[in-house]
């Protein structure tokens, strides 16, 4: 009899603390990053009347008597399923998905989360607002990122300046047209520099390699050679000023093994020395008056006959030395490796390194929880790279409050790499709703309180059975 009652408030125990459970994870239906948790009952030790009976010779076996004495809860398991992504429009929120968790720390302490609701404090520091935790992470040397060594602190202070980077190399790509015409005679102009000069004034007519002439007023010109391409090579110097150099790429040479290209500065002066690598000095005046002294070596470039860059060609260089501007001499190489040569439209175009002096004006993080800083000086730079966190039994951890968890001793221990090594996703701007289903809830909450309200009747019907067995000496 009494057996019947302590199996009845086991079960009232089970199901209140199932209540529990399901009212917390209802709660938290709007907590960021949240996980629902959910209980699993198990029997409780049976007393056994008799045991069991193997089977004889003129008997078979019988099976043992066993009465239940109740329920318990077997456990209370956190469910690590990813919650659904919500958009916030601010750059320094981070949704998490997968099995990874944030890395947030305290001092000496380390926690884990997925609340992804960061923000730069006063200092710059990338933090948990709620809790002023610092995210973890590694940051990055005049862009470049290490991430083998161990995580620390994230701290990008507003304002944060970028010093000038003199350019060392200049780099060309995309194509010349093979099909270029080529200059065989002109007349009309003025001479500089050992090449013709058009003005409005003074125009020139040139002589096409098909036959055609045509008269030009602006450029300059040498005979057999291709009418020009002209680029501009952007330099910064020390100081980080700005120096565009205008460039002429000129087809000098068509052979049976493959065709030479000229480059030299488009200016109306130059010297030159050596008759396969000529080497061209000019002097160009700056917008402000100082002068830009350019000497420009080894400018030819030659391709083979299937149109591609000639392996061994001797890089160009230019130097430039300056006058007045207090800028430290300096040399680019410039690398023409990306040219090719087919028939077609000339889309030749030229980029380079270094860059002026920046101030860090905005962040952004991508998919890999990469940082990258965009400058003033139009530079984006990578700056740090957000840690992540994966145990073996993400369920195992223990939960603090306030959205943070804690190594446990069936967790595992923390394996922290980016994101892409731990092969999770990081959506920038955006947090993680919880991930518990009202629907599911609200189901669970009606078994639980038709299973309390079962085990209830046990015990009124044994209170019942017992009062009757209580009168049966009256």
């Amino acid at each position: 009899m009494m057996r019947s009652l302590f199996s009845g408030v086991s079960g009232l125990k089970a199901h209140q603390t199932r209540m529990d459970v399901i009212g917390n994870n209802i709660a938290n239906v709007n907590t960021t990053g949240f996980k629902s948790s959910r209980t699993t009952f198990a029997d409780t030790l049976s007393q056994t009347l008799t045991g069991a009976s193997s089977p004889q010779d003129d008997v078979g076996g019988t099976n043992p008597k066993q009465i239940g004495l109740g329920t318990g809860v077997a456990s209370i398991d956190l469910l690590f399923t990813d919650g659904s992504v919500q958009s916030t429009g601010k750059n320094t929120d981070l949704c998490l998905s997968g099995n990874g968790l944030f890395v947030v720390k305290k001092g000496t302490e380390t926690y884990y989360t997925r609340d992804g609701a960061f923000a730069f404090d006063s200092e710059g520091n990338y933090v948990l607002p709620s809790s002023g935790l610092y995210v973890q992470g590694w940051m990055a040397e005049n862009g470049v990122l290490n991430t083998t060594g161990a995580a620390d602190n994230i701290q990008i202070p507003a304002g944060k300046g970028m010093a000038s980077e003199a350019t060392a190399k200049v780099t060309y790509s995309n194509n010349l047209n093979a099909s270029t015409l080529m200059i065989t005679a002109l007349s009309g102009g003025t001479s500089a520099g050992g090449r013709t000069v058009a003005t409005a004034a003074a125009p020139v007519t040139l002589t096409l390699s098909d036959g055609t002439t045509q008269t030009v007023t602006s450029g300059s010109y040498v005979a057999n050679r291709s009418i020009p391409v002209t680029t501009t090579a952007t330099v910064y110097d020390s100081l980080g000023n700005k120096h565009s150099i205008p460039l002429l790429f000129e087809l000098s040479s068509r052979t049976n093994t493959g065709n030479t290209w000229t480059i030299s500065p488009a200016v109306t002066a130059k010297t030159t020395s050596g008759s396969t690598t000529p080497t061209y000095n000019t002097d160009i005046i700056e917008a402000d008056g100082s002068t830009t002294a350019v000497t420009l070596a080894n400018g030819t470039v030659s391709f083979d006959t299937n149109g591609a860059y000639k392996a061994g060609t001797t890089s160009a260089t230019i130097a430039l030395t300056y006058t007045t501007n207090g800028a430290a001499a300096q040399t680019a190489t410039i690398d023409l490796t990306g040219l090719t040569q087919y028939a077609g439209s000339s889309t030749v175009n030229s980029t380079s390194d270094g860059h002026a002096a920046g101030t860090l004006s905005s962040v952004s993080v991508d998919a890999s929880g990469k940082i990258t800083g965009t400058y003033t000086n139009g530079v984006r730079q990578t700056e740090a790279q957000v840690a992540v966190a994966q145990f073996t039994n993400a369920s195992g951890l223990t939960k603090t409050g306030n959205s943070l968890y804690q190594e446990s001793n069936n967790s595992g221990t923390a394996n922290v790499k980016t994101a892409s090594d731990l092969g999770v996703t990081i959506t920038p701007s955006a947090l993680e709703m919880s991930n518990v289903d009202i629907a599911n809830e609200f189901s669970d909450m009606i078994i639980t309180q038709r299973g309390f309200q079962s085990n209830s009747k046990i015990i009124t019907v044994g209170d019942e059975m017992l009062e009757t067995l209580i009168n049966m000496k009256r």
